[in-house]
């Protein structure tokens, strides 16, 4: 009996690394996360159909800890985000943002 790889496996991995990369973008990386888990859920449902017909199930475990991983971080981040703008307001946090943008561009020249 020939083995294949799970469905998507490649781009359920590459969108639960993504999903930790770009979490500190304001939790963004959240959409990745769940898309992965997602698919990765199905692809373990394929997979436990028929078990020794497919190579790569460590690499789909891998996935789904990564983007359980990337939810988790994005949450938090998510949570920072509300909680900053809820106790400074965002007049504040934009005003801090750009006296800081403009003293990075003070010293760049």
């Amino acid at each position: 009996m020939e083995t294949k790889k799970l469905p998507n496996s490649t781009i359920i991995y590459l969108l639960a690394i993504l999903s930790c990369f770009i979490c500190c973008f304001g939790g963004i990386g959240i959409i990745p996360a769940i898309i992965s888990y997602y698919l990765a859920s199905k692809a373990e449902g394929v997979y436990k159909m028929n078990p020794n017909g497919y190579s790569n199930f460590s690499t789909l475990k891998k996935s789904k800890i990564i983007a359980v991983i990337g939810i988790i971080l994005n949450v938090i981040i998510i949570g920072i985000t509300i909680w900053t703008l809820s106790t400074i307001g965002w007049d504040a946090w934009s005003d801090e943002f750009v006296r800081k943008w403009n003293e990075g561009l003070e010293k760049g020249m």
